[in-house]
C-alpha cells in the first residue's frame, strides 16, 4: 500500500503486484463468447457475484431478495454462491433462468470477469489484483474477520482512489439494492470506476 512508510524504512519499500494466472492476464475471450458460455444474453447488464472458493454468507443473502428486482429490470446475474450455499440459491433462482445462472464454483474466472458489466466481490489481495487486470467496477464487501481486517483495508486503498465501491459486511441486506442498481444505472460512474481501477 501507499503510505507505509509511516511503519518502514522508505528506503526499504518496493512497491510490487501480485502475480496472476494467466488465463486471466492473457485471456482472449470476447465478451460474446463469455455469454455465451453462461447462456445469457448480450442484450442485458450482467452482475457477477464471487465470494471466494466456499462463498460468502453476506453477499449470497443479500442477493437472495433481489433475484425478482433484477429480472424485473432485465439485468442478469453469474452467481458463484459456493457449497454451502449451493442449494438454497439454485432453488431460490428456479423461477429466473432465463436471466440466473448460479454456480457452486467458476473454474472459468476469465470468462465471469469478461462476461461482467459489474462485480459484486469480497477483498482478498489475490481477488483484488484479479480485478485490476479485468478492469471491472467492483463493488466490494469485504470479510470482516480476516485477520485485523484486511480485506477491508485492501478494499479502502482501492475506494480512497475512486477505483471502487465498498459495503460493509453487516451492511449488505440494507445497502446492496441500492448501491447495485444505482451503479448498473451511471454509466459515468461505471465508466470512471473502470479506468481507475484498471490504472492499478
Amino acid at each position: 500500500y501507499d503510505g507505509m512508510e509511516k511503519f518502514f524504512p522508505a528506503d526499504k519499500l518496493v512497491m510490487t503486484g501480485n502475480p496472476i494466472r494467466n488465463n486471466i492476464s492473457q485471456s482472449a475471450v470476447t465478451k460474446e463468447d463469455a455469454l455465451q458460455h453462461f447462456g445469457l444474453s448480450a442484450a442485458r447488464q450482467t452482475i457477477f457475484a464471487v465470494g471466494g472458493s466456499l462463498g460468502a454468507k453476506s453477499i449470497n443473502e443479500g442477493l437472495q431478495p433481489l433475484l425478482k428486482s433484477m429480472v424485473n429490470k432485465d439485468i442478469q446475474l453469474i452467481w458463484q454462491t459456493g457449497k454451502p450455499y449451493f442449494e438454497t440459491a439454485k432453488a431460490a433462482a428456479a423461477p429466473y433462468s432465463s436471466h440466473i445462472k448460479v454456480h457452486e464454483f467458476i473454474n472459468v474466472m476469465d470468462f465471469a470477469y469478461k462476461a461482467a458489466d459489474v462485480v459484486l466481490s469480497r477483498a482478498g489481495a489475490l481477488a483484488i489484483a484479479e480485478l485490476c487486470i479485468a478492469k471491472k467496477p467492483v463493488i466490494f464487501v469485504p470479510y470482516p474477520f480476516a485477520a485485523e481486517d484486511h480485506q477491508t483495508s485492501n478494499a479502502m486503498n482501492l475506494v480512497n482512489k475512486n477505483a471502487g465501491l465498498i459495503i460493509r459486511d453487516g451492511e449488505v441486506k440494507s445497502q446492496l439494492e441500492q448501491v447495485l442498481f444505482s451503479l448498473l444505472q451511471n454509466k459515468a460512474l461505471m465508466e470512471q470506476l473502470e479506468s481507475n481501477i484498471g490504472r492499478l
